[in-house]
């Protein structure tokens, strides 16, 4: 009895083989997002997405409450409304819902996406996306916001709004 149950024990301990899909590829692990671990995910987004944007030159952007505020409004207005798309369930645009957040700069673009993948995965996908990749990599950006919703069957809906000071703002905080 207590040889089956070493090696009973030295198998539950060794790594499974992944499941494969139809194509033959590994399918991809639920990556659930627990409540600790909101600000590491946003500062490995600000981190990462300031590496890329430092690697052609530009400058880097700081996180904003306030487009966070906007972002995390629209990831869950997403989720209601089941799909991913830049107006709201009450017709506000992102700029709309920028401004609502108490943000004083500009909008300069968001990102949206609906996706089981990770924080990093989606954005490698928003570079691969000319449109997203302008948003990211837009030298009049100076603040970024970024926030989801997984619901629980393990869906996120990831949005990254990025915004820009005005130039009284510039001029305020130089006083």
């Amino acid at each position: 009895m207590s040889v089956v149950l070493a090696v009973s024990g030295c198998t539950l301990g060794a790594p499974s083989e992944p499941t494969l899909g139809a194509d033959g590829k590994p399918l991809p692990r639920l990556y659930r997002i627990k409540d600790r671990d909101v600000g590491k995910i946003q500062l490995r987004m600000l981190d990462s997405v300031n590496a890329l944007r430092s690697a052609t030159g530009v400058e880097a952007v700081e996180m904003d409450a306030n487009l966070i505020a906007a972002a995390a409004t629209h990831a869950r207005d997403m989720s209601i409304q089941n799909r991913p798309w830049h107006f709201g369930s009450d017709g506000s645009s992102p700029i709309e819902r920028v401004a609502r957040s108490g943000y004083v700069g500009t909008l300069v673009g968001e990102n949206i996406s609906e996706t089981y993948e990770t924080e990093l995965e989606t954005l490698a996908a928003w570079m691969e996306e000319p449109g997203s990749r302008t948003v990211i990599m837009d030298p009049v950006a100076t603040d970024m916001g970024f926030a989801w919703l997984q619901e629980a069957n393990g869906k996120i809906w990831w949005v990254l709004v990025l915004g820009a000071e005005t130039e009284a703002e510039l001029v305020a905080e130089l006083q």
